[in-house]
């Protein structure tokens, strides 16, 4: 928390699911001491957390999970790539083949026109391969994303 808190500031919310370590009174001290509200799942209700339910499916079936790590320093090193790779080089068709790096960033703009120009060029250079001059249309990107929205009276974190 220390670190993703420095480099993205203090929420006005942290939400987890009912695991020990988001539960521990250590965990729950640091975020009354910085004045963060705490926000659980409900038992045993999967869908309260979607994002994480999502992220957690796509590691545990993903074809490089091993069925055991060797040590826990294993297990560090691919976690760190694994994530790296899901943040910064995985796909995500519900945010219009952008990678949550970009959306996250704010660069999935600029992500888009390159593909536009680079379509562009390749139409230019080898039209017989194209059926269309348009863009192939992908989905708009979200302007937000809540698990728990705030109330109009509650600060939302940039």
């Amino acid at each position: 928390m220390k670190e993703i808190f420095g480099v993205h500031g203090v929420p006005t919310v942290v939400h987890a699911d009912r695991g020990t370590s988001m539960t521990s009174k250590p965990v729950a001290a640091l975020l009354a001491d910085l004045g963060v509200t705490r926000s659980h799942s409900r038992p045993s209700v999967s869908n309260d957390n979607p994002y994480s339910e999502a992220w957690f499916k796509t590691l545990k079936y993903a074809p490089v999970f091993p069925d055991r790590f060797g040590s826990l320093a294993d297990t560090r090193a691919f976690m760190a790539g694994f994530v790296e790779t899901y943040n910064h080089g995985h796909r995500h068709t519900g945010i219009g083949l952008h990678t949550p790096a970009d959306v996250h960033y704010g660069h999935a703009a600029t992500v888009s026109q390159q593909r536009s120009a680079a379509l562009a060029a390749a139409r230019a250079t080898h039209p017989e391969r194209f059926s269309t001059t348009a863009d192939p249309k992908i989905l708009a990107l979200p302007t937000h994303a809540w698990i728990n929205q705030p109330t109009a009276a509650e600060p939302v974190a940039a």
